[in-house]
């Protein structure tokens, strides 16, 4: 597992240009738990209960003092809003935020959305939404001939502007000549910031091999400049390899040739979709991690599962905590205990190697049976 937190960036680098700081490490960090909707409560559960066993585990080298917030649609319903006025305000005062999920049937999806999760993202100026992508020893794919080792993907999206940037508007509502609006907002030291990360970051990886993707074929101006600002900046990472893709020709690429690539960059919504599908190509989006970052460092990063609320199953106890568990993994990487990181992460493999998944994955265990297999595993001698 490369670490997304890079030890060795210039300390000359320009960090407003996308490049990270190395982390600075803590002997007690403070974590936001934020449950939510839906199975969150359950995974976030699950995950915290794997960081406290890593945390055990560390021989004191690192603690995890977790605080809980009840920001969730039930509080929406009661009083209108999701979070308090000064929720940045207390946000900034943790190291990291571990983030379950949000949505109700009874509160539509743009409300909740912009309510609570982008109400934290954009605002703390976590502008690279990080998706890392394999299979999993013990993990089918539904690509019948993807061997292990042949889908390992991480997928960069931008996460601050573009097509979820919140421009727009309607007008004679109701009526047949009502005009909608969905206004798509790139700027040249967003494209290029996200760019510099995602540069870095296939730097980091053996292949340094990167793929960008947008529709400049059919979307002539934003899309265009993705394009120059991409080919702009990788002037500057003469040894990472550069191709691009088109958003519908990726979707082919992702599924007749997996093994053809690495780290994958693009625009907030292309890069929402396609990261779906490499969480279903590789076996469940049960199982895939995401990271909200701030890569200045200068603001808590967030950590969250990309699997949604899953009314249809909560209260079941047979969600997939492997997600969380992942996602709890990214956050430790990021917080600079890559040890821990990857010491999660391999009881994680060992578990699922053994069978030990829930439905969604092909098995017949509960989310509190894997969570104690992984707890057992971490403790292990």
């Amino acid at each position: 597992m490369s670490p997304i937190a890079i030890d060795t960036i210039s300390n000359s680098s320009s960090m407003a240009d996308g490049i990270a700081p190395p982390a600075v490490t803590k002997k007690s960090y403070k974590i936001a738990s934020i449950p939510a909707d839906g199975i969150g409560p359950e995974v976030i559960e699950a995950g915290i209960a794997v960081l406290k066993a890593i945390a055990k585990k560390s021989g004191g080298k690192f603690t995890l003092d977790f605080e809980h917030f009840d920001w969730s649609s039930e509080v929406y319903k009661k009083t209108g809003s999701y979070v308090p006025k000064n929720h940045l305000e207390i946000l900034r005062q943790f190291d990291a935020i571990l983030f379950g999920a949000v949505g109700a049937p009874d509160v539509p999806d743009h409300i909740s959305l912009w309510g609570l999760r982008l109400a934290i993202c954009q605002p703390l100026q976590q502008y690279a939404n990080v998706r890392r992508t394999r299979i999993l020893p013990g993990v089918t794919s539904p690509l019948s001939n993807c061997k292990q080792g042949q889908l390992d993907w991480v997928i960069v999206r931008e996460n601050s502007e573009g097509e979820y940037a919140g421009q727009g508007g309607r007008s004679h509502a109701g009526y047949d000549h009502e005009v909608a609006t969905e206004v798509s907002i790139f700027t040249r030291v967003g494209v290029r910031r996200i760019a510099r990360f995602a540069f870095q970051l296939a730097q980091s990886r053996p292949r340094k091999l990167l793929t960008y993707v947008t529709k400049s074929n059919a979307q002539r101006n934003g899309m265009v400049m993705w394009d120059e600002v991409m080919n702009e900046v990788a002037h500057d990472f003469p040894d990472v390899t550069v191709d691009h893709m088109l958003v519908d020709a990726m979707t082919v690429r992702m599924v007749l040739h997996p093994e053809s690539l690495d780290t994958i960059v693009a625009t907030n919504l292309h890069a929402d979709i396609l990261s779906d599908l490499a969480a279903a190509l590789s076996g469940s989006i049960g199982i895939a991690p995401t990271a909200n970052l701030d890569p200045s460092r200068k603001n808590p990063s967030m950590f969250e599962p990309i699997h949604g609320s899953a009314f249809d199953i909560t209260g079941l106890g047979i969600s997939n905590p492997v997600a969380t568990f992942w996602t709890a993994s990214e956050m430790l990487d990021w917080l600079g205990e890559h040890d821990a990181a990857r010491e999660l992460m391999r009881a994680v493999e060992k578990v699922c190697e053994r069978g030990m998944t829930t439905r969604d994955l092909g098995g017949d265990k509960t989310t509190k049976e894997v969570t104690a297999a992984v707890v057992e595993e971490i403790l292990k001698d």
